[in-house]
């Protein structure tokens, strides 16, 4: 068999596994959706799409900063390597955009979001966070509502690392959050602040029309559903 007979085989045995039903996506979807891992309306992919409004930021560890205040006893400002000299951890989670895929066993690697809460130490009023990311060149263009309980829990973090390597740019490098029982709109790429509310205040996505808390399970991708 030549080199052209072989990708020809190689190809229709592809487009037999597709049509049949046991390629490798197909697979995995028919499996996260037995363990109750998929979430209605979703559909498994083995990429990772890039999805994002706005130019991929430019990063400058010289001048880039972290910094959280609102409701809290002591307001926050690290530079780059201060942020990375906090605590990390390794989660392993699943990760559902709002439109429509979903992918499984992600590894990340950063910052638990409770670092920061024992840092600034919110006050006993503050029950929703507004965080603060880059859309394009403007630092604090995007913004994201998430309740403060919603965050404070083990499998939120700063991500800095994504399956053994550095976070790229296009999937929110240098730092994104990661929240991952909500949609993804909601793990704000490029990440750069934190503001802690006393009540819910609508951001970027949820002011467009998206729903204000974002449960995959309950397919809340828009306002009213």
């Amino acid at each position: 068999m030549n080199a052209h007979d072989r990708t020809l085989h190689l190809k229709e045995m592809a487009l037999g596994k597709y049509l049949r039903g046991e390629d490798d996506r197909q697979l995995l979807q028919k499996r996260m959706a037995k363990e109750g891992r998929l979430p209605p309306g979703q559909a498994a992919t083995i990429k990772w799409p890039v999805l994002h409004t706005g130019d991929v930021p430019r990063f400058d560890p010289k001048t880039w900063d972290f910094r959280a205040g609102g409701l809290v006893e002591s307001s926050l400002e690290l530079p780059w390597e201060a942020f990375l000299a906090l605590p990390r951890i390794e989660v392993v989670s699943d990760f559902h955009c709002v439109t429509k895929w979903s992918t499984f066993d992600n590894r990340w690697e950063g910052v638990p979001f409770r670092a920061i809460l024992r840092r600034v130490r919110p006050r006993p009023q503050a029950t929703h966070v507004m965080v603060l990311g880059h859309l394009g060149p403007a630092r604090y263009g995007y913004t994201t509502n998430v309740p403060l309980a919603d965050l404070d829990r083990d499998d939120v973090l700063f991500a800095l690392r994504h399956n053994g390597t550095a976070l790229e740019p296009e999937h929110g490098g240098p730092l994104r959050l990661v929240v991952p029982h909500l949609y993804a709109w909601k793990s704000a790429k490029w990440v750069r602040g934190l503001i802690f509310m006393e009540e819910d205040k609508a951001g970027y996505w949820e002011r467009a029309g998206y729903h204000m808390y974002g449960d995959p399970f309950r397919e809340q991708r828009f306002s009213g559903e």
